[in-house]
């Protein structure tokens, strides 16, 4: 990760792919912005009016389409600063929306949502370490990637055992092996992003000390 003001953008991203570093209408960003209506809507029928089935559909629409916005940008070339942002936020805020309401309703216990929870602040207290230093939020690695495919897979499952007791038994276990995959390498990621943040600092710290030398 190259370091720069936090609003600077770049014009190119990995693979050579050109960067709309300024540009909001694309349509990567437009599934992301409809993914975030999904949230409420999601908190709505779940909380609301307890419409459950409609609730597991939003779910799982949420958690199957993760990967389109970023195809879309990577096809299309049409990868923008504010779809990097935009991603990983819808990411997360499905998550924590999720699990908030999952535990007011007792369909995980609240200690599996404290765990979550704990590693979202490690992950802010790094980002403020790495905006005081002058760098912008990491590139998504692939090991956060699949934690987060492997937990908005796992919350529709958890709904639908929690809602048809038909098929609690087998969607379960489903669910609750999605789920703790999904945590254990959650954390993995967010230890790996404290790490790198720990290494530019010291690099910084390194650079600063030789140059006042």
């Amino acid at each position: 990760m190259s370091r720069r003001p936090v609003r600077a953008g770049h014009p190119r991203g990995s693979g050579g792919i050109a960067v709309a570093a300024d540009r909001v209408l694309t349509l990567p960003n437009l599934i992301s912005f409809v993914r975030l209506l999904g949230v409420p809507l999601f908190l709505y029928l779940f909380l609301v009016v307890k419409a459950d089935v409609a609730a597991i559909v939003v779910l799982a629409v949420g958690g199957t389409t993760d990967w389109v916005d970023g195809w879309a940008a990577r096809r299309l070339g049409q990868v923008s600063r504010l779809g990097e942002l935009l991603d990983p936020f819808a990411d997360r805020l499905y998550i924590l929306a999720t699990l908030l309401a999952f535990t007011a309703r007792a369909v995980v216990p609240w200690q599996f949502t404290a765990a979550l929870l704990a590693r979202e602040l490690l992950l802010l207290g790094s980002l403020a370490v790495l905006r005081r230093h002058g760098y912008g939020p990491p590139p998504v690695h692939y090991v956060g990637k699949t934690a987060t495919f492997l937990l908005l897979a796992a919350f529709p499952i958890l709904l639908l055992a929690a809602s048809v007791p038909a098929v609690a038994t087998a969607a379960s276990a489903i669910g609750w092996g999605l789920a703790w995959w999904g945590l254990v390498l959650y954390w993995v990621a967010g230890v790996m992003y404290v790490i790198q943040a720990g290494r530019l600092v010291r690099v910084t710290r390194a650079r600063s000390g030789g140059a006042a030398a």
